[in-house]
């Protein structure tokens, strides 16, 4: 199937969304994704510990590659990271492709809902990126609380649950599909993932040094709704750093000291 002549919008060619596949575990999969991705301007594939291609497997693996049909250069220029926050560090705005919202505050978006707002965000300067769990397990709720938004695709209640690469066209067609709307204004910056992840591993050592948590079995939960919090926020790099100065200044008075 070609849909190389449907056309959408009038985005600039330097639009980016990052693909980021969250423990992918079939290198078919992973390779599916990729063709998907060609097949609606995407290049920026993203992979978080993959189980394809370990186990001395190597990678690029042979499956991804025979999937891929056309699509081998985002195979061969796939980006692997050990953490999903390793992937985000560059990124102002995530959004998680998940079945069903989990038991945290997210705002639940459709398809082209979300592929509206991350053009826009795209449009507007800032670096974005959809997130796809494994196939077995889809995200965990540490990783949903990286994300800024949930992405449910509407399916039929007798069978809701879809293939990975089959997210992943859905997701990539909504993107391409979606109307470029040039930004009115500019932007506030937004601080990268990277930045907003130092200042929560930095409050969240200071946090377990008052022994804040207490009940230590309640803490995922807990912290999962600070990083929430600070998500929904959208700071900009000057917070983020002032935070940050909070958080030494909170240090000092307990006469310790951090960088």
């Amino acid at each position: 199937m070609s849909m190389r002549n449907a056309t959408y919008g009038s985005a600039p060619a330097n639009l980016k969304l990052a693909i980021i596949l969250v423990r992918p575990q079939m290198a078919e999969n992973i390779g599916a994704a990729a063709r998907a991705m060609s097949n609606f301007g995407l290049s920026d594939l993203r992979l978080v510990a993959p189980k394809a291609g370990a186990n001395g497997g190597g990678w690029p693996h042979g499956k991804a590659l025979d999937m891929a049909a056309g699509a081998e250069h985002l195979i061969h220029g796939a980006k692997l990271f050990d953490t999903l926050p390793e992937a985000l560090a560059d990124i102002h705005i995530a959004y998680a492709s998940t079945a069903r919202p989990r038991d945290m505050v997210k705002r639940v978006v459709t398809p082209e809902e979300g592929a509206g707002e991350l053009r826009a965000e795209v449009a507007r300067g800032r670096h974005c990126a959809i997130l796809f769990g494994p196939e077995r397990t889809g995200l965990e709720n540490d990783d949903l609380a990286l994300a800024d938004a949930i992405i449910t695709i509407p399916t039929s209640s007798d069978n809701f649950s879809l293939n990975l690469a089959q997210a992943v066209v859905v997701l990539s067609y909504a993107w391409h599909r979606a109307d470029f709307k040039a930004a009115a204004e500019p932007a506030r910056a937004l601080a990268e993932k990277g930045e907003l992840q130092g200042l929560l591993d930095q409050l969240e050592e200071y946090l377990d040094s008052v022994d804040h948590f207490r009940a230590e079995h309640k803490k995922p939960l807990m912290w999962r709704n600070i990083q929430t919090i600070f998500n929904r926020a959208q700071l900009d790099p000057q917070e983020v750093q002032s935070l940050r100065g909070v958080i030494r200044a909170l240090y000092m008075r307990r006469g310790q000291r951090i960088e």
